[in-house]
This record gives C-alpha cells, sequence and structure tokens, in this order.
C-alpha cells in the first residue's frame, strides 16, 4: 500500500506532487475510481480554475475537464480571450465518485469528508502555483476553497479571498448543461463568459500591479 503523505508535501514541483498524488489513500473514492486526476495547466498560473470532481470521461483519461462540460469550458475561456494553456484546471476532489446505473456511471455529489480529505491536494497545489487569482466553479469547489458553504449567487461577480489570495466564484460548466430551455441556456452562458472576462480583467491588473 502506498505511503499516507505527511501534514505537508515535500514536492517542490506539480509534477512531483502529481506522482504523490497518483497513489492517494486520503479518503474511499479511490476504491472504485479508475485513476487519481490531477490538475494540469501552468506550473505559474495567473489564474486557477477549481471545479468539483472528475466526470466519466476525466476518470477515463485522467485529465480535468474533457468530457462535455470541459467542452463548454474551454469555448467560453476562448470567448473570453483567455488561453486555457496559460491557466492551472483543478479539481477539489481528486477522485470520481459515482452510483452504477447499468453501463452508465451517474455523477455522486462529493461529500464533506471526502472534500476535506482532498483539501490536502488542493492546497499544496495553490501553494506552488501561487496565482494571482482563483476561481471556484460551483458550490463544492466553494466549500473547498473558503472551508464553508457559500452561495453562488449572490457572490457571483464579487472579489473575495480564497486560501489567501484574490477570488472569484461562479457556476460550474456542467450547471449550463441542464438548463433545460434553450433560452435560458444561451443567457446562462452569456452569463458564464462574462464572468471569465471580469476574472481574466482582474488578473491582468494584478500582473501589472506586480
Amino acid at each position: 500500500m502506498a505511503k499516507e503523505p505527511e501534514d505537508h508535501s515535500d514536492a517542490s514541483s506539480l509534477a512531483e506532487l502529481r506522482r504523490e498524488a497518483a497513489d492517494c489513500r486520503r479518503c474511499p473514492l479511490y476504491k472504485n475510481a479508475t485513476q487519481t486526476v490531477f490538475g494540469e495547466g501552468a506550473a505559474h498560473a495567473a489564474i486557477v480554475f477549481v471545479g468539483e470532481q472528475p466526470g466519466d470521461q476525466e476518470d477515463r483519461q485522467g485529465k480535468p475537464f474533457v468530457g462535455p462540460a470541459g467542452k463548454i469550458f474551454d469555448r467560453a475561456l476562448a470567448e473570453a480571450g483567455i488561453e486555457r494553456k496559460d491557466t492551472y484546471v483543478t479539481n477539489a476532489v481528486k477522485h470520481f465518485k459515482f452510483e452504477p446505473r447499468g453501463k452508465k456511471r451517474l455523477h455522486k455529489r462529493p461529500d464533506r469528508s471526502e472534500i476535506e480529505a482532498c483539501r490536502w491536494w488542493l492546497t499544496a497545489e495553490i501553494a506552488l502555483i501561487r496565482p494571482k487569482v482563483i476561481v471556484a466553479l460551483g458550490a463544492t469547489a466553494a466549500r473547498a476553497l473558503s472551508g464553508k458553504a457559500l452561495t453562488i449567487g449572490k457572490l457571483r461577480g464579487e472579489p473575495l479571498e480564497l486560501m489567501g489570495h484574490a477570488g472569484f466564484v461562479t457556476v460550474h460548466p456542467s450547471y449550463l448543461l441542464r438548463v433545460p430551455d434553450q433560452a435560458a441556456r444561451r443567457l446562462e452562458y452569456r452569463k458564464f463568459v462574462a464572468d471569465l472576462r471580469l476574472i481574466a480583467r482582474h488578473a491582468a491588473a494584478k500582473r501589472i500591479a506586480a
């Protein structure tokens, strides 16, 4: 069995941290998941995006945000003028939590203990990257980053502090897939792109001021 991580990581790079996380046993989710899905992107990204957890495609491919929600995310980033390769994208929980339903694996939201167990990795990632801005995509990410429940609707578009860094909260791209009405879906997508543009401006201002 892999050695449990200590209270802090000695990893000096994201590559080392990724290797440590590959054998994570901090919570039981590793037992059914295909693999750890660690974050990826620029080592010193100005913007870190944090989602909830890997989905079915992410679990199979070992990369974050490559499924249907990831495609919407990539399109919105492009419209907002953000190059994904210049950012760092990760999840609050690094293993896929699901419920088998026939041949399908249906997403299940991580519980508080799973979020807290995986917060160790998230803290280590952010400590290495030292971003200008951290973005919580959805309520689970917001809880992981703030340590408490946050209301996305009330805080959306407002600067706040997340893990000692400037931060913002917005919806998770998967939310856009669940909006049933086409007109409402287009509106919500435009609001999401507007959030990303605001975040890009804030990060650019932070870089200039540094």
